[in-house]
């Protein structure tokens, strides 16, 4: 292995540390506990090195939410793998989307609630942000409606389970709800 090689793979693993441990320190304290410093403090690096693979929260923010729209995607996929048939897939395909958000809630803020500096529903949409909607797309699509554009039902369809993710999260919606709420959002606007 060259030296250049060495150092790139060493600045690989240290941007990696330092996405982990805030994406940690966010999930332990909440993200107005993520700051430069105490990051720099916890992974044992002075805020200049830091600074130099990230120019500040923002972009640390972002490369969270980048790493939890894979995330996502793996979950949400793996949510609707063995469910038979439409309506199991968009019943799936909802409760995995909602255990997602209850179990990161940093991460998820991190993606729909916190500016990490990223383009969303543009064409410059970072990859991972976009296979996150597909792996929406990809289960909505099919119970959109005839005449219906599926990304426009698929948005309306998130925007939903946004809603419940939040609302619930915030107790502004009691959780014991929630499931009654996947049926009706299921039965009101899927076409089965």
């Amino acid at each position: 292995m060259s030296v250049q090689e060495r150092k790139q793979r060493e600045r690989a693993d240290r941007e990696r540390l330092i996405v982990a441990t805030a994406r940690e320190l966010a999930e332990q304290q909440g993200w107005d506990a993520v700051t430069t410093r105490r990051l720099a403090e916890r992974i044992e690096y002075s805020q200049p090195v830091l600074y130099s693979h990230f120019r500040g929260k923002r972009e640390i923010i972002g490369a969270v939410a980048l790493q939890g729209a894979t995330e996502m995607a793996v979950a949400l996929r793996a949510a609707t793998a063995a469910a038979d048939g439409p309506r199991a897939r968009v019943t799936a395909l909802a409760r995995g989307y909602l255990d997602f958000a209850e179990r990161n809630p940093a991460v998820y803020d991190a993606l729909f609630q916190l500016d990490g500096g990223l383009p969303y529903a543009q064409e410059d949409t970072p990859e991972p942000l976009k296979d996150a909607f597909a792996a929406l797309l990809e289960t909505l699509a099919e119970v959109a409606g005839d005449g219906v554009e599926p990304g426009l039902f698929t948005e309306l369809f998130w925007a939903s389970l946004h809603g419940i993710a939040t609302l619930t999260r915030t107790r502004r919606l009691p959780p014991e709800d929630t499931e009654q709420r996947v049926e009706l959002l299921v039965d009101r606007l899927a076409v089965l």
